[in-house]
C-alpha cells in the first residue's frame, strides 16, 4: 500500500476584484492532478509560483479541505480522519516562524513536547536526541534569538520529529538560507531518508531536487505535466544543449525577440552575481551562438558557455520558461 495516494485533487479559491464594482471569481489551484508515494521514499513536488505546490501540500496536511476528489494518508482518508492522520505527519514550512525566540532551543521542544502530549520521560531522552541529529549539540541552551536563520530551520526539523512522525512534508525548507545553511539542511534531509521517512519535498531549487528526490514531479498551472526520476525527466531534453550567456542588465523585449528565434527551444534567465544570465535551449548547439550574438548587438555580454542540459533545463522546457 502506498504511503500516500492522491486520485483526481481538486482545490478551488474564490477571490474578489474590483474596488468599486467588487466581482467574486473562482480559481482553480490545483486541477484533477493524481499521484503517488510509497512508503520510504522522497518525493519532488516542483513547478514555478502560483502552479499549486503549496496548495497541495496544504491539502495533504489537512490544512485545506480539497473540493473534489480522494486523498488518503497511510489508508486514512484526508478529511474523514483528519485527526488521527495530524499524528502521524509532520511538516515544516519555508521561514523562521513557529519558534518562541525568548526561549532556548531545548525549552521549545519541551513546550512543543507538551503540545503533542508526549511523556515527560520520553522527551527528556527524545531532544536531545534530536538536536544531534539536526546538527544542533550543544546549543540547545542558548536562546532561539540568537540562531541563524539556518539553526531556527534545524531547530523547525527536531520539533516536527518530536512525535516521530513517518511522513513529512518540506515545503521550500531551504528558501532564504545562505548557501553553508542551504546544505547542511540537505544533510538533514539525507539523515532523514536514511530513516526510511517518507518525505514529500516542495523546492524551487532544481539542484537539490535532482541530488535528494526518488521521483519528481512538475506541476504547472495546477496540472501535473511529468512525473518521473531525475534521470528519466532530463531524457526530455537530451536532444538539446544549453548556451549560456552572461549579460548586464537585458530587456524584456530582447530576451522575447530571442525566444522568437526559428532555432532556440526555450529561453530563461537567472541572476548571479549582479549579473544575469541568459539561457538558451537549441539543437544547434555551439553553432547558434553566432546567431544569438546578432541579437544581442548593443548589449553588454560577458562570458558564454555551451553545456550538457540538466534537470533545471528540463524543467523550463516542461513549463515553457516560467520563472
Amino acid at each position: 500500500m502506498n504511503t500516500i495516494s492522491v486520485k483526481n485533487l481538486k482545490r478551488i479559491y474564490k477571490t474578489t476584484t474590483g474596488v468599486i464594482r467588487r466581482k467574486t471569481k473562482e480559481v482553480e489551484a490545483v486541477k484533477d492532478i493524481s499521484f503517488e508515494i510509497s512508503k520510504g521514499e522522497l518525493f519532488g513536488l516542483l513547478g514555478p509560483n502560483g502552479a499549486g505546490k503549496t496548495t497541495t501540500t496544504k491539502v495533504l496536511t489537512t490544512l485545506l479541505i480539497p473540493n473534489a476528489g480522494e486523498v488518503k494518508i497511510n489508508g486514512l482518508d484526508i478529511v474523514k480522519d483528519a485527526n488521527e492522520i495530524r499524528k502521524q505527519i509532520g511538516f515544516i514550512f519555508g521561514g523562521e516562524r513557529g519558534l518562541y525566540w525568548r526561549l532556548s532551543g531545548i525549552d521549545n521542544l519541551r513546550y512543543f513536547a507538551s503540545l503533542y502530549h508526549i511523556e515527560p520521560e520520553v522527551s527528556k531522552k527524545r531532544i536531545p536526541y534530536l538536536l544531534d541529529l539536526v546538527g544542533l549539540k550543544g546549543r540547545g541552551d542558548e536562546r532561539v534569538e540568537g540562531y541563524s536563520r539556518g539553526m531556527k530551520q534545524r531547530l523547525h526539523v527536531a520539533r516536527t520529529l518530536l512525535h516521530d512522525p513517518d511522513i513529512l512534508f518540506l515545503d521550500e525548507p531551504t528558501i532564504g538560507l545562505d548557501p553553508v545553511g542551504a546544505r547542511e539542511f540537505r544533510e538533514v534531509i539525507r539523515d532523514l531518508q536514511a530513516e526510511k521517512k517518507t518525505i514529500l519535498l516542495t523546492t524551487h531549487y532544481m539542484f537539490e531536487a535532482d541530488s535528494l528526490s526518488d521521483r519528481v514531479a512538475v506541476i504547472d498551472d495546477g496540472i501535473i505535466v511529468a512525473l518521473d526520476t531525475p534521470s528519466a525527466l532530463k531524457k526530455h531534453v537530451r536532444d538539446l544543449s544549453v548556451v549560456e550567456i552572461e549579460t548586464f542588465g537585458i530587456a524584456e523585449i530582447v530576451v522575447n525577440k530571442i525566444r522568437a528565434l526559428p532555432f532556440v527551444d526555450a529561453v530563461s534567465t537567472r541572476e548571479q552575481d549582479q549579473r544575469q544570465v541568459l539561457l538558451v535551449q537549441t539543437e544547434r548547439g555551439a553553432e547558434a551562438v553566432p546567431d544569438l550574438m546578432k541579437s544581442l548587438e548593443g548589449q553588454r555580454v560577458g562570458r558564454v558557455t555551451v553545456r550538457e542540459p540538466t534537470l533545471e533545463d528540463a524543467y523550463v522546457r516542461l513549463v515553457g520558461g516560467k520563472s
